[in-house]
């Protein structure tokens, strides 16, 4: 397997655990802050080309629900809701993780186990 990326933020429980997962189970991978290191149009079109857009966007947090109603409203499609996670991708569901070329929206320890099968059967205290 090649390069293992977690994107999303570094105050988010759901990366934490995703993280934290990810180092238990000796899953080395580099993390990218949305926050400190941005989004560009190409990688976030490419996960759109993988996963439905409004389940990359994240309309239960924090960044959605202060946006105002005629703003959430305006959101209908890819496109809109792509210049939305682009102008601020805080707004985009967390973690992202990007192995080869595989895109997974969101956390759980199944989930994971069955993404690295290896990982998930080396379970020893070490």
């Amino acid at each position: 397997m090649s390069e293992v990326v977690v994107f999303g933020i570094d105050t988010c429980d759901q990366v934490r655990k995703a993280r934290a997962w990810l180092r238990a189970h000796q899953v080395e991978h580099r993390f990218h802050d949305f926050r400190k290191d941005g989004l560009d149009a190409q990688r976030l079109n490419a996960w759109l080309g993988r996963v439905p857009w409004d389940s990359l966007l994240n309309r239960r947090g924090l960044a959605w629900r202060k946006l105002d109603a005629q703003r959430r409203a305006e959101i209908t499609d890819q496109t809109s809701a792509a210049e939305l996670m682009l102008a601020d991708p805080t707004l985009i569901k967390r973690p992202v993780l990007q192995v080869d070329d595989r895109t997974v929206v969101g956390f759980s320890e199944a989930l994971y186990a069955g993404i690295f099968p290896a990982a998930g059967s080396e379970r020893s205290g070490a």
